[in-house]
């Protein structure tokens, strides 16, 4: 592996020179001496930040706009990965955000998602995570929202790709100006949901809540199917899963009765969260009334607001 790293800093060096080959090799080497965390790293996964040995806030222009161009001029997959998690770990900094964007690298990275090897599609999605940070950024990035919900559809399980893709999302969704790009992807956020780990569980929840928080994505939520939703409310369940999960509930509740109800219970069939959550409440006032007892302040908070609603 060793010898591998090394061809492709090798590689590497003909197309981007001495300073952004630099980063390449600190990259590389950081490999042999074990994983260290980058400083000031934007939420991410911890992957692409234990690689980040170089300090990459401190490449310039020049730096970054070769790494873009390697990009566009290499086939050979694992340049492309640790080209694309040293301008990921590198948009942990805000003028770096700037600049990639003034170099055309959205786009650049952008297309990296429609390609077919899980990992180079993966650090694509992490490197637009870091980047979406920033909201002229975030203009440019949401043409790709339809593309990134279908990697998150069509990736294995739980694995890393769908996990980036996800993250994504999250932060594509903490305003309302995308949501509507995401309303055919509901079914599959709501499948995972019911279906995956924890962690692919807390990541769809973040999606959810902030997709839930929107008046105009209410009937669209409301209208979805899941059985198993009311698993997510016992008391055993993991902390930040249930949380998100009355969250998601509250804001929905929150926004059924602000509209008019005439009619209303037409729109929604008896296996819909609709069914579950508003009109057929029972079951889960019980869930309600059992956490009102659970240790955790913020849950009982979460509880209390949906009852008085």
């Amino acid at each position: 592996m060793g010898e591998r790293r090394g061809a492709v800093v090798r590689a590497a060096a003909m197309v981007l020179g001495a300073g952004a080959c630099y980063c390449l090799w600190r990259l590389a080497a950081s490999g042999r001496r074990g994983p260290r965390a980058a400083a000031g790293a934007a939420p991410g996964p911890p992957s692409d930040n234990s690689t980040a040995a170089v300090s990459t806030h401190a490449m310039d222009a020049d730096a970054l706009q070769k790494l873009i161009h390697l990009l566009q001029v290499t086939d050979d997959p694992l340049i492309q990965e640790q080209a694309l998690i040293t301008l990921s770990n590198s948009a942990a900094f805000s003028v770096n955000q700037d600049i990639i964007r003034n170099l055309d690298g959205l786009s650049i990275i952008g297309g990296m998602i429609s390609d077919c090897i899980p990992k180079v599609k993966e650090k694509a999605l992490n490197a637009l995570n870091n980047l979406s940070m920033n909201i002229k950024n975030q203009e440019e990035i949401q043409v790709y929202i339809t593309q990134v919900c279908g990697s998150v559809e069509s990736a294995p399980l739980n694995s890393d790709l769908q996990l980036a893709g996800l993250r994504l999302l999250t932060n594509m969704s903490v305003t309302s100006d995308y949501h509507h790009k995401m309303i055919n992807s509901i079914p599959c956020f709501l499948h995972l949901l019911s279906e995956g780990t924890e962690r692919t569980q807390i990541q769809v929840l973040k999606v959810l809540v902030n997709l839930s928080a929107n008046p105009a994505m209410t009937r669209h939520l409301l209208r979805a199917q899941v059985p198993s939703l009311l698993l997510l409310f016992e008391s055993c369940i993991n902390r930040d899963i249930l949380l998100r999960a009355l969250v998601f509930a509250a804001n929905l509740k929150k926004n059924v009765k602000s509209e008019d109800s005439t009619g209303i219970q037409d729109q929604y069939s008896e296996d819909s969260i609709f069914f579950t959550l508003c009109r057929d409440s029972t079951p889960f006032a019980q869930k309600l009334a059992s956490l009102l007892h659970h240790p955790d302040t913020e849950v009982k908070e979460q509880v209390v607001r949906i009852l008085t609603q």
